[in-house]
């Protein structure tokens, strides 16, 4: 019990010490990402919060590669210090020596789907908020309902609210649509009802629109006007849309089976949701194929040499084995396999077969 303790002890100092490394590399990375592009325009505290908001999102995407380094990392050193021969020496196989950080690795797993996740959403979510209101000064949300999608906008006119009963699936184009344009002293102004509206470069084009002036003491009816095609200002933008709209990750996964509920009930695909649900369930069993396949290349004396090429074949073939999960996911979302073989799948197969190289470099 204390052996297991020991490794998985130092599996955790390994894989926090290289999680921090990459952090302050993302964090780098990002600082000057940001200043290049908002420099100009946001003082430097502002691009530090931007940052610090970002950092937990890139760090998420990142954590298959720092576990297989982590891997690698413990076993490289337990065979440079003749501990993994010890271990062997008396009576631990090479598959006893693996149990911890396994169970170490699926640990952390549920703990970063349970906790980092919507921790990630979160800041995720408020990035994208923040960055749109340092840039325009203002913000807009958007939810989603039994009776359609609706989008709150702002801009130097004031705010509009924005009802869809049907969208497509970047909600760049909004069906059915019914508008209320409020004066920039908080009092409607217009109402608009149109067959659609796409966005476009900072408009909303209306077609087949009707507006009904709400100004005090005239006839909204007498005054109304059809137009074939309205632009609406507005500040949105097609990438703006998707991070409220198109991504699952900014949505907490404690609150997806909800919110996947609320997709379908108002009548829009829910598939791309429910994929992104099932790998976040699947995650931690991914997290540990990337165990298996660091421990298989790595597990041997140093002594036999080969160490450079063990660990490069190791981060290869994690990369390959996150290669074909992230297309099993778009497949996933395309329709071409159901949500659950598209997310259960890739890391299934990817723990059986390092679990068949561990066992065959162990016992041949």
């Amino acid at each position: 019990m204390k052996l297991h303790y020991y490794f998985a002890r130092r599996f955790m100092t390994i894989f926090f010490s290289i999680l921090g490394v990459f952090g302050l590399f993302q964090a780098l990375l990002d600082l000057i990402d940001e200043m290049r592009r908002l420099g100009d325009e946001l003082e430097f505290g502002q691009i530090l919060l931007l940052v610090f908001l970002k950092l937990p999102e890139g760090l998420y995407e990142v954590l298959p590669l720092v576990m297989i380094l982590a891997t690698v990392g413990l076993f490289i050193g337990l065979a440079r210090s003749s501990e993994l021969v010890a271990t062997r020496a008396v009576g631990r196989s090479g598959l006893t020596a693996l149990m911890s950080p396994v169970l170490t690795a699926f640990a952390i797993g549920v703990f970063i789907v349970a906790v980092m996740n919507p921790i990630v959403a979160a800041t995720s979510k408020r990035y994208a908020d923040l960055r749109e209101s340092f840039q325009s000064g203002n913000t807009s949300t958007l939810s989603l309902g039994a009776e359609g999608l609706w989008l709150r906008q702002g801009g130097e006119d004031g705010q509009s609210v924005i009802r869809a009963s049907s969208a497509n699936p970047e909600a760049t184009e909004l069906y059915d649509v019914s508008i209320v344009q409020y004066a920039p002293n908080g009092g409607p102004d217009l109402r608009i009802q149109a067959e659609k509206a796409e966005l476009i470069d900072g408009a909303w084009r209306l077609t087949n629109a009707k507006a009904w002036p709400l100004s005090p003491g005239l006839n909204p009816e007498l005054g109304a006007k059809v137009h074939a095609t309205y632009d609406l200002p507005s500040t949105l933008t097609r990438d703006s849309i998707r991070d409220r709209f198109g991504r699952p990750s900014a949505v907490p996964i404690w609150a997806l089976p909800n919110f996947i509920e609320g997709l379908e009930d108002a009548g829009f695909s829910a598939r791309r949701h429910t994929v992104w649900y099932n790998m976040e369930l699947a995650r931690p069993l991914f997290l540990v194929a990337m165990v298996l396949i660091g421990a298989a290349f790595t597990m041997q004396p140093t002594r036999l040499g080969r160490t450079g090429p063990a660990v490069l074949w190791a981060v290869l073939l994690g990369f390959g084995l996150y290669y074909v999960r992230s297309f099993a996911q778009i497949m996933g979302e395309n329709g071409q396999l159901g949500p659950i073989i598209a997310a259960w799948v890739p890391p299934t197969a990817s723990v059986l077969l390092a679990l068949g190289l561990v066992l065959h470099m162990e016992d041949g």
